[in-house]
């Protein structure tokens, strides 16, 4: 990763919803992008996938692999409509505004402080909403989708460096005594992530361990 996606430091405050945010780093806004780009590729195909399979109730997901890794297992629950429609719908929308704001970035555009705040709670909801997920996923429906992972992937990604984002560049205010706190996110910014994909990795290898060992 682009080491100027963590090289600002707290600039401060920015007073008044209309106040237009420092701008982000260019490395930030790649990360939107790629980031954005790959969980919206994953909604894309998910959406697609489920409505083959409303037409054809017999249809298989091409990420069918094995009693585990099956996407249309989890298709076919009610958790995957949680909202009363696919949530794939809300990663199409989702994404989409990410990319959208990443490239706006990337071309010069600024945004309020209002637009991170708005950004900063969209990536948190999304944030709730694929833990919920992740437990239904293990210990409910007992099977997992690649493209439901690349998901929890794109969004825990865009919510921590949204969050380091707005810490550094004072649109969520720090006190004087944090801002050490987060001179040392930003320098190790990549610890957090890495951990955490780490742990819902064991996750998985624990839940259905069973059946990992038997392909060993």
């Amino acid at each position: 990763m682009r080491a100027d996606v963590v090289t600002e430091d707290t600039t401060g405050d920015v007073t008044g919803e209309s106040a237009a945010a420092p701008a982000p780093s260019r490395g930030y806004a790649l990360l939107l992008c790629v980031a954005g780009a790959l969980g919206l590729a994953a909604a894309f195909v998910l959406t697609t996938d489920k409505i083959k399979l409303l037409q054809n109730p017999n249809y298989v997901p091409s990420c069918n692999i094995n009693p585990i890794i099956s996407c249309g297992s989890v298709m076919r629950t009610e958790q995957a409509s949680v909202f009363g429609f696919p949530n794939s719908l809300l990663g199409l929308i989702g994404f989409a505004v990410v990319v959208a704001t990443g490239v706006g970035v990337l071309a010069g555009a600024r945004y309020r402080r209002w637009y991170w705040l708005g950004l900063q709670a969209g990536t948190v909801f999304g944030l709730v909403l694929i833990h919920w997920l992740i437990g239904q996923t293990l210990y409910s429906i007992g099977a997992v989708c690649p493209y439901c992972m690349l998901v929890w992937a794109a969004t825990i990604t865009l919510f921590w460096y949204t969050t380091l984002h707005n810490l550094r560049t004072g649109v969520i205010p720090v006190s004087p005594k944090l801002r050490p706190v987060v001179r040392e996110l930003n320098r190790y910014h990549w610890v957090v992530p890495v951990l955490w994909y780490a742990v819902i990795l064991l996750l998985v290898l624990n839940r259905f361990w069973s059946y990992w060992s038997t392909l060993i």
